[in-house]
């Protein structure tokens, strides 16, 4: 029933997200498809409205570690694991979920096919905005993350909140 919950509770608030997002979607130009991001970097409108591709390693990694805490004291305290293999268990079941929501319902239903996700300059891309495939490898990379993020939570439930 936990497990539930946090579902329900992850992809309502991962929907609410996206949902935020479509309000101004050139500032969200990077997660298009490399096709309608390289149209929309050429069209004289969006040119100082473009967010910079900056290299944000240093911030990418402290929101990572936060977030590998708040999963462990999640796993550990909300749904009782002790074990490495619970919590790595618990944590990429959890994670598949949510990116597995995010992949089809987000993305190959909603913003394939939500006007508001259009960018102006860009409507004769459809091909390009139905590029399921985009999201489908989308979904694996997030697998891949999820395994090093769930590593780390299994290894501080494990060792450190005992």
């Amino acid at each position: 029933m936990i497990f539930t919950a946090e579902c329900v509770v992850l992809c309502a608030l991962f929907t609410l997200m996206v949902w935020l997002m479509s309000r101004n979607p050139v500032k969200e130009l990077y997660n298009y498809p490399p096709n309608i991001q390289e149209r929309v970097k050429s069209l004289d409108e969006y040119k100082d409205k473009i967010p910079e591709k900056k290299n944000k390693t240093g911030a990418k990694l402290i929101a990572s570690a936060v977030f590998v805490i708040i999963l462990s004291l999640i796993l550990r305290y909300v749904n009782g694991y002790t074990t490495f293999v619970k919590a790595f268990g618990g944590g990429f079941l959890l994670w598949t979920v949510v990116n597995l929501w995010d992949a089809v319902a987000l993305d190959i239903i909603w913003f394939c096919h939500d006007p508001r996700f259009v960018i102006k300059g860009t409507e004769d891309m459809v091909s390009d905005y139905h590029d399921y495939m985009f999201h489908i490898k989308g979904f694996f990379i997030g697998e891949a993350i999820a395994l090093i993020v769930c590593a780390l939570a299994g290894v501080i439930v494990r060792f450190v909140l005992k």
